[in-house]
């Protein structure tokens, strides 16, 4: 990782690329690694909002450069608003390659994440 290439926000996930994530030609599946961002975004949101939340969207993620069997994948969450039920946060998954020592991001995305009451209907996220 370059002095100038660094995660945006708070560690939240670490997790182990394996073969049974991966195509025949060793790539993780996109939508593994999405999964793994979303949980990261309910872990990071549920703690903003002190209780349960729900994924409303992910908008705006591309993906950079592939995940290989083998990385350990770490995925950093920003809180970058918080409305009324709805907390946005930025969310980014890097890839440390231990083979070759290096991090690299390997894609981001914007998840918005909505807070429920134990009803399951929108509630207002508590203030700080």
């Amino acid at each position: 990782m370059t002095e100038a290439a660094k995660p945006r926000g708070e560690l939240t996930l670490r997790t182990l690329a394996m073969p049974g994530d991966a195509n025949p030609a060793g790539d993780i599946f996109g939508g593994w690694v999405m999964a793994q961002m979303d949980l990261a975004s309910g872990i990071r949101a549920a703690e903003r909002a002190k209780g349960r939340v729900v994924t409303a969207a992910v908008k705006e993620m591309a993906f950079e450069l592939p995940v290989k069997i083998g990385d350990t994948l770490s995925v950093y969450t920003d809180v970058e608003r918080v409305g009324r039920t709805s907390i946005t946060l930025i969310v980014e998954a890097w890839a440390h390659r231990s083979r070759y020592a290096k991090m690299e991001k390997v894609t981001a995305g914007t998840f918005i994440m909505v807070a429920l009451d134990e009803e399951g209907k929108p509630k207002q996220v508590p203030e700080e």
